[in-house]
């Protein structure tokens, strides 16, 4: 018969080389534990044979005689069995082994009935080398080898795999190596440096760094495809650990890292790539652009988790043991990194991780650090400056709205004033003009054959391409995703400032939000006009406002009715008396800052409402105004009479007040506070007249100019910078805070009368001017008005 072949098969080169070090380990506990329980047997069988001796021994003795006859009685029965067992069985050297161990006489001397279990009293007395003993042995196994795979041969039988050991350094080798560079360094200690050459060692080591940096970035910026691994090798460079120059190099690696990501960043959104699209074969520079946007995105989204930690640790004061960088170090780093986030939340709306970066930026516009605070502030409103499309503002709208729902309105005003740069007014007004210029239609192919040569049909197509070409390189998002963007993002605005009206009435975001509702008053809807004008009413009235919030509220409700509003049958006269009422609380002091606010809210309600304003109201505010004028810096000064101009050529009726004849009946009761009843058609502006003797030239120019009548010809005309501009302009324009001094100003001699001044520069042009005509050479003598005016001035 033809012998069988096994169906074993010898191991392949692949199973051999999955044999690994886990395998042996497993056998070594495998024979560790076959070892353990022979030996636990052996220890159950010793157990037994003690017991039964004990057996033994516990048993009645038999008297000496009895005993010699059952030795003999089992003697013969062994004699008998011996000779029934065929000797054949058994070898001759066991046999002389039994007959050696019959002759030994200590198995029989022995007092067995000390024997006791082995355990009991031994594991207090086991001495350290018996333990050390009982540990089971390991096997030692070769270390496993490391192997090199070649090209596989091909030959007839198949494919030969082909391999190589790879050359191990023996640890005998290693661990000699290592002593000789431990004795290299113990012999050369670091030699004591001077402060001069440690300075100067510092200056080495970060010129150093910085030439790295820049040849790191420059090869970036030349080659981005090529070189996008070096991205990682700058970035590692945030993680410098030399204490010298820690700080330094890691702020220039945030920098410099920030700008290249600015530079190199493509104008789309990187998505992932799907699984088919992976699978699928594409050409050589198809896959080096799907590498280096890998690469990019991948780079970028560390950098960005590294900034974060930089700011996470600067914020809970944490100090990692690893770390070579102080605590006082970590606001520096801190800044930097919050530097570089307001940078490329500005630069790169359209790329990936932008809403991360938002998330990260609008909790530090409340942050107690005013110069963090204010950065992350500029930034959001340079965003919103940009935007055109809307979708960057969104975003961020939304986490502002949430943040300050968080924060219970406990915010600075600053985050919700930044809601006044929304460019949603300026896209209104681009989508009107978008529908007056509609698109061009084409004509079709029918009609330029009718209508056109052979010629011009070849020249209108070139032209029809052209202008396709064109409007493609002009391309814009729809008007309707624009308004659906803008409409979404002014609900969240409006929601956030309406919350606040109901709940945080007591606020100091209060003015912040009425200005806000001030300038998106024309989009909001005319069905809330009623509400909201009942809401700023009672917050007036409440009297726990102060002056400058009751002018945010009267200056927001006009607004509403001089937009949407005209077609509501409302008459606002409340807060016209509220605002006549409190005009006299401005004065030269603190509430001169409010005189912008009052102007403001004298165009909206005197100026716009012309058709709705009666002319006994305008007649008295241009009463009150021309008093106010009278006690208030020449800023304010200048403002109010500019209004009042503009007020006597809207309502040209109002002359009569330069007439000193009464003109109805009555007396002007000047205490009260109804502007329609206190006759101011029976009084005139004698204060004109004080005030054409005013210290401030243009104060002195707007007075002459009224008191004429406010011609808009002649020589009592005002000079076009004067007459073109409007009252807040020139208000802002002659504000001291625009005015510049070149320190010393002015040096006093209080030996003479009043006050002597050696002029060395001049505030502007009108000052110079009345100084010019006034002075004998350098000096002048001044009133102690315009005194006190400079002294304001230069402080």
């Amino acid at each position: 018969m033809k012998a069988r072949k096994s169906k074993k098969r010898a191991p392949s080169f692949r199973k051999l080389l999955k044999t690994s070090k886990v395998k042996l380990d497993n056998k070594l506990k495998n024979k560790q534990y076959k070892q353990q329980s022979t030996a636990k047997k052996y220890r159950k069988e010793q157990k037994k044979l003690r017991e039964a001796v004990k057996d033994v021994v516990s048993k009645k003795p038999f008297p000496l005689e009895d005993k010699k006859q059952i030795f003999r009685a089992q003697r013969t029965e062994e004699e008998e069995e011996e000779e029934a067992l065929p000797l054949d069985m058994m070898d001759e050297d066991d046999l002389q082994l039994l007959k050696d161990l019959g002759q030994m006489p200590s198995f029989l001397t022995r007092d067995l009935s000390s024997s006791e279990p082995v355990h009991v009293k031994k594991r207090k007395q086991e001495s350290i080398i018996d333990k050390y003993e009982k540990v089971p042995r390991r096997l030692k196994t070769e270390p496993e080898k490391e192997v090199i795979h070649l090209l596989p041969i091909k030959d007839k039988c198949g494919i030969i795999p082909q391999t190589r050991e790879k050359p191990v350094v023996s640890t005998n080798e290693e661990e000699e190596q290592e002593e000789m560079e431990f004795e290299e360094v113990t012999e050369d200690p670091m030699p004591k440096l001077t402060t001069e050459e440690y300075i100067i060692q510092r200056q080495r080591k970060l010129q150093e760094k910085k030439i790295h940096i820049a040849a790191l970035a420059s090869a970036i910026l030349s080659d981005p495809e090529s070189n996008i691994k070096k991205l990682k090798e700058l970035r590692a460079m945030l993680m410098e650990q030399d204490p010298d120059v820690a700080v330094i190099v890691r702020k220039l690696v945030m920098v410099s890292l920030m700008e290249l990501f600015k530079d190199i960043t493509p104008s789309y959104k990187i998505r992932p790539l799907t699984e088919t699209e992976k699978a699928s074969k594409v050409r050589k520079e198809t896959q080096k652009l799907r590498e280096f946007e890998e690469g990019l995105v991948s780079q970028y989204k560390f950098y960005l988790e590294n900034l974060e930690q930089i700011i996470k640790d600067w914020k809970q004061r944490k100090l990692k043991k690893s770390n070579v960088v102080s605590l006082k170090a970590y606001k520096g780093l801190a800044q930097v990194a919050v530097k570089s986030l307001c940078e490329l939340l500005v630069a790169l709306p359209h790329f990936n991780f932008h809403n991360n970066i938002i998330v990260l930026i609008v909790p530090l516009m409340n942050d107690k650090s005013k110069l963090i605070s204010e950065m992350c502030c500029e930034a959001v409103q340079k965003l919103f400056k940009q935007d055109k499309l809307g979708h960057a503002s969104l975003g961020v709208i939304k986490v502002i709205s949430g943040f300050v729902k968080s924060q219970n309105y406990v915010v600075r005003p600053e985050l919700l004033k930044s809601f006044l740069y929304l460019r949603i007014k300026e896209i209104e007004v681009k989508k009107d003009t978008e529908d007056i210029n509609a698109p061009k239609k084409f004509m079709s192919y029918k009609e330029k054959r009718k209508s056109l040569s052979r010629m011009q049909r070849k020249w209108k197509k070139a032209e029809e391409k052209l202008e396709r070409e064109l409007r493609e390189a002009e391309a814009s998002e729809s008007t309707e995703k624009k308004l659906k963007l803008h409409t979404e993002t002014l609900n969240m605005v409006f929601v956030t400032y309406f919350r606040i009206l109901k709940k945080a009435q007591r606020s100091p975001l209060l003015p912040a939000v009425l200005e806000g509702l001030a300038k998106f008053a024309h989009l909001i809807n005319v069905e809330f006009f009623d509400d909201l004008l009942v809401v700023l009413h009672t917050l007036i009235e409440s009297g726990e406002l102060s002056y400058r919030e009751c002018l945010h509220c009267v200056h927001t409700a006009f607004h509403i009715l001089s937009g949407q509003g005209d077609v509501l049958n409302i008459d606002p006269m409340k807060f016209y008396t509220h605002l006549y009422k409190t005009l006299f609380k401005l004065h030269a002091g603190a509430t001169n800052e409010d005189v912008e606010i009052v102007l403001q809210c004298l165009d909206v309600m005197l100026t716009k409402r012309r058709k709705q304003v009666s002319q006994q109201r305008a007649l008295a505010f241009i009463k009150r105004l021309c008093t106010l004028a009278l006690h208030v810096l020449p800023d304010s000064s200048i403002g109010i009479l500019a209004t009042n101009r503009v007020l006597m050529h809207t309502f040209p009726k109002t002359d009569l007040l330069l007439d000193n004849e009464s003109q109805g009946s009555g007396i002007f009761l000047p205490e009260l506070d109804e502007p329609e009843y206190c006759n101011a058609q029976n009084t005139a502006l004698w204060e004109l007249h004080a005030l054409r003797r005013h210290y401030h030239p243009v104060v002195q120019r707007f007075a002459s100019h009224l008191i004429a009548g406010a011609p808009s010809e002649g020589s009592e005309a005002l000079r076009p910078d004067l007459s073109r501009r409007s009252a807040t302009e020139l208000f802002e324009t002659y504000s001291m805070k625009t005015m510049t001094f070149n320190p010393p100003v002015l040096s006093a001699n209080p030996s003479k009368k009043g006050k002597i001044f050696h002029v060395d520069s001049y505030l502007n042009e009108d000052l110079s001017q009345l100084i010019r005509t006034h002075c004998n050479e350098t000096t002048i003598q001044l009133p102690l008005d315009f005194t006190r005016y400079l002294k304001t001035s230069v402080r």
